[in-house]
């Protein structure tokens, strides 16, 4: 069974994520420049048994698309074009960065630590998958 990627893209920077090989836990993989992101999923997929990109679709909270539809939308477009072979499922992202911020302050980070955008980015792929994982493994 190969592992999950999340991506949480962004115009700048983008949070990715990965299971185990079980597909148990997520855990962080990176938070990279967005126009880096495909070449590295290139790479990442040579040596790393890949099955699905999980990725976050962004809402507002009455359910209607954000202004970073449109970018997430194009990505996904080229990441299918790029790696055609590998399955893109769109998951809901709302919520993630907000539960990144919280999962930050109870671990007792600083002030300066929470203000890491790259960080939130990658935590907040870790909890879209965790979240995923959570759902597939009930219906199993």
């Amino acid at each position: 069974m190969g592992r999950i990627v999340a991506i949480d893209y962004g115009k700048k920077r983008t949070g990715l994520a990965v299971s185990d090989p079980m597909r148990l836990i997520a855990g962080g993989l990176t938070t990279l420049p967005s126009h880096t992101v495909i070449a590295f999923l290139k790479q990442y997929i040579l040596e790393n048994e890949v099955d699905l990109f999980l990725l976050g679709e962004p809402r507002q909270m009455d359910y209607q698309p954000s202004e970073n539809m449109g970018s997430v939308l194009k990505f996904k477009q080229q990441l299918q074009q790029s790696i055609p072979n590998i399955e893109i499922k769109m998951v809901d992202e709302r919520f993630t960065s907000v539960l990144a911020h919280q999962t930050m302050l109870m671990g007792g980070l600083k002030k300066k630590d929470r203000r890491n955008k790259a960080m939130v980015d990658e935590l907040s792929a870790t909890i879209l998958l965790q979240s995923y994982l959570e759902t597939i493994s009930i219906s199993i």
